[in-house]
């Protein structure tokens, strides 16, 4: 007999790393969003059973997604049953192919995605959801991220949320929109959306939204994954190597963002000779390419800033100029509250605190960073540098409200510290 403890622990880390994977083969299946969701989360607690009593298998994932799609293929077989018995009472709809009920779904050889999470990805953006439902369903079905974790991201109380995700899967099944992948023509449509949710699983991971570490490494590596799926799926779009770059030249900094304790440390302070040099050289090689085909998209604008933080020698020897130039471009671009609030760390650096705190005032008027605690933690750090202390100890406070990863918390804690002893 396996331990209770041994065999919880195994469970917690195949939902961590398996989840994106087994949901998606399974709703490959059942082609329903909440049934295919359901017989997963039936499959984790039979293995909490299962694997006490028969030991842990070789292949958690293996196991999971073989004893959810059973599940998956039971409720089709009994719905069928339903249907044929009570003919008269059900709107006839599509059969159940007789070749999945009898056993595992074979693979499509016409299928343009190969990879299942990201198939799943592309189904769940159909163009007839909104694109924060879209963002909301994906994130949480595919990628696993807790519905409070996507609130976070997304700046929307958890309800709301909750609330999107629900009707979201309901419109699924009321309007009956296919189950199936999109063809290689529909896959450009949908694009836009696949590169947010992949950004997102990647913040989400990178900068983990509560928890006691800073990074989510499932995350970050999932996220990279799919991109690099995603650039053998449509090598030709430059979106998609503008986010390739992004990924690799911001995760390329991942070992030296804390300390050996877990502290965070801030970018002045990291030892830039622990960076990945290979992560940042082809990050730099997708930027250039990127650069070179016309007008920039949102992705490579922001890999050529991360990269530019990236190429200078010291932070204080940052080109910020520059970077404030490409905020410019690419706040025309996409423009987004989260960008203007990242312009003022450079306009800081380049034209002084004063003048970055007038645009973090305006982002505060503004109210769509009501949620987010960047902007009170942004604000704290300009209003300590010009020697408003007062006002410095209550923005801290705001961003520790806000934040919920221990890391961050720890470090905002010591920053409210410093400000205090002055």
């Amino acid at each position: 007999m396996t331990s209770p403890e041994d065999v919880e622990t195994a469970v917690a880390d195949a939902h961590r790393r398996g989840w994106a994977q087994v949901l998606a083969a399974t709703a490959r299946v059942a082609r329903d969003l909440d049934l295919a969701e359901e017989c997963v989360q039936e499959a984790y607690a039979a293995a909490l059973v299962s694997w006490a009593r028969d030991g842990i298998p070789v292949n958690p994932a293996a196991w999971l997604t073989t004893a959810a799609k059973r599940r998956a293929l039971d409720a089709m077989r009994r719905e069928q049953t339903l249907r044929s018995k009570l003919p008269l009472l059900v709107e006839p709809e599509d059969k159940v192919d007789e070749a999945e009920v009898g056993g595992p779904a074979a693979v499509d050889p016409a299928d343009v995605v190969p990879d299942e999470r990201l198939r799943l990805i592309f189904l769940c953006c159909h163009p007839a959801l909104a694109q924060d439902a879209q963002l909301a369903l994906t994130l949480r079905l595919v990628c696993g991220v807790t519905t409070a974790e996507i609130a976070r991201a997304l700046l929307v109380s958890e309800p709301t949320l909750a609330a999107r995700i629900t009707r979201a899967k309901k419109k699924i099944s009321v309007a009956r929109i296919p189950f199936r992948l999109p063809g290689a023509a529909e896959l450009p449509d949908r694009l836009r959306t696949v590169l947010g949710v992949i950004h997102l699983l990647f913040t989400a991971g990178h900068t983990a939204p509560s928890g006691a570490s800073l990074v989510r490494q499932d995350l970050v590596e999932q996220s990279l994954h799919l991109t690099r799926m995603l650039r053998e799926l449509m090598p030709d779009e430059p979106e998609v190597r503008g986010l390739l770059a992004l990924l690799l030249v911001t995760d390329a900094r991942r070992a030296t963002r804390t300390d050996a304790d877990g502290r965070l440390l801030r970018l002045e302070d990291q030892d830039r000779s622990l960076w990945d040099r290979a992560a940042l050289t082809e990050g730099h090689d997708l930027i250039v390419d990127g650069l070179r085909g016309g007008r920039p998209g949102r992705y490579i604008l922001q890999a050529a800033i991360a990269s530019l933080y990236a190429e200078a020698p010291t932070y204080d020897q940052t080109d910020w100029p520059q970077i404030v130039t490409l905020y410019d471009t690419l706040l025309a671009v996409w423009p987004s509250p989260v960008v203007a609030l990242n312009r003022t760390v450079a306009v800081s650096m380049f034209l002084g605190p004063a003048r970055a705190l007038d645009g973090v005032t305006e982002l505060e008027q503004d109210g769509r960073l009501a949620r987010y605690q960047y902007l009170p933690a942004i604000k704290a750090d300009l209003l300590h540098r010009l020697g408003r202390s007062t006002e410095a100890s209550v923005a801290y406070r705001q961003a520790l409200e806000l934040s919920g990863n221990d890391a961050e918390r720890n470090f905002l804690t010591e920053r409210l510290a410093a400000v205090r002893r002055g």
